[in-house]
């Protein structure tokens, strides 16, 4: 039909955003961080929520922005972190590595 886009049939999907729930303590070092900007808007749009004494960060994007996001954190894996960083960091990457598991599981 002319006007319509022809789609192809070996195209992949688009990816859809996931939110996940960054730990307070990733989030704050990522502020600091020097970021590209779509990654900035994804922390600048992320929802704030209450937890105890500290916080999380409740963030919408694609998996791999938040793979991306995981990267720049490495800092804190080394010795330049301090304990709960590198614990919060470890949940964050959990939280990534458990969705993109099943995922990968549903896609064979």
């Amino acid at each position: 039909m002319p006007g319509h886009a022809a789609i192809e049939e070996d195209a992949p999907a688009p990816e859809l955003p996931i939110t996940f729930d960054m730990p307070g303590k990733v989030a704050d070092f990522l502020r600091a961080a020097d970021l590209e900007p779509a990654e900035r808007d994804a922390l600048d749009q992320g929802v704030t929520v209450r937890r105890g004494q500290g916080y999380t960060l409740r963030v919408t994007a694609v998996l791999a922005m938040h793979r991306g996001l995981l990267d720049r954190c490495q800092p804190l894996v080394r010795c330049q972190g301090v304990p709960a960083q590198r614990k919060a960091r470890r949940e964050y990457e959990n939280r990534v590595d458990t969705l993109a598991g099943g995922m990968a599981q549903r896609a064979a």
